[in-house]
């Protein structure tokens, strides 16, 4: 059996980044730089607000006119139980 290599201890608030990498986050402050100006393009913003009104706009669907139907309505006793159904019209 092989004995296990060494476990380094890094001690606390040690960064886990290496301070010699160059990568995307390193190179940019991200929080110091001023927020960039955007560009309206209102005839796309207008198309896509048209679009948004006409998905909001629903209308009912008309309700078919209920006539008396007959169904089933349970008869229960003072303790609960079924004693019976019977048919009713509403």
């Amino acid at each position: 059996m092989q004995d296990g290599g060494k476990v380094d201890e890094i001690p606390r608030g040690i960064s886990g980044r290496d301070a010699q990498d160059t990568g995307a986050l390193n190179t940019r402050s991200l929080f110091l730089e001023p927020s960039s100006k955007r560009t309206h393009v209102p005839e796309v913003i207008a198309a896509i607000e048209a679009r948004r009104k006409a998905k909001l706009v629903h209308k009912p669907a008309a309700k078919p006119l209920r006539k008396n139907k007959r169904r089933q309505k349970t008869i229960y006793d003072d303790f609960g139980e079924a004693l019976r159904t019977v048919w009713v019209e509403e």
